[in-house]
């Protein structure tokens, strides 16, 4: 990874980076720079509000935030620096991660977060967005994605001709 990363994946706990490492797999997928880390919302909230001020100048451009129950880690962020933010909302309560999608969600008007599904389906989902986001000044990146749409298209198409053969086969 380059010393500088284009993308920056935080979470309010390590016991996030189970489901925050799908987006780590999905932005290597695209060859892109990141680093992961902890800061929390509530029990670092000097930590997360410099993190997010210096973010910009260290060269990232798009930041994913992984929090689970209160779920404040990406409306703190975004409200402390201008580059896009995407929320995954982690499962970590007994409410299964609507707690944490309803908190990441709801935004006061100003202070905008992208908020994706919740769990690992979300995470990788932020990753993808995050390399859509760069691809924007990148026709390389945006040739990636372009494969990876195909690439999806094809195994649906695949799929679909197995379950054909095996429907009609009997």
């Amino acid at each position: 990874m380059s010393t500088k990363p284009r993308v920056s994946i935080v979470m309010g706990s390590d016991s996030d980076l189970d489901i925050m490492r799908e987006s780590a797999k999905a932005l290597e997928e695209f060859g892109i720079e990141y680093e992961i880390d902890v800061t929390s919302a509530h029990r670092s909230p000097e930590r997360t509000a410099e993190f997010a001020r210096k973010a910009a100048g260290r060269g990232v451009r798009v930041i994913i935030a992984g929090a689970g129950g209160a779920a404040h880690l990406a409306g703190v962020i975004a409200a402390h620096t201008s580059l896009p933010v995407i929320g995954v909302p982690i499962p970590s309560t007994s409410l299964q991660g609507m707690d944490s999608l309803l908190a990441t969600v709801q935004m006061p008007a100003g202070i905008p977060v992208a908020t994706v599904a919740i769990g690992k389906p979300g995470a990788t989902n932020a990753g993808i967005l995050a390399a859509q986001i760069l691809a924007l000044s990148s026709d390389p990146l945006a040739k990636k994605l372009a494969g990876h749409k195909e690439k999806l298209a094809n195994s649906v198409e695949e799929k679909s001709r197995k379950l054909k053969i095996t429907v009609g086969a009997s």
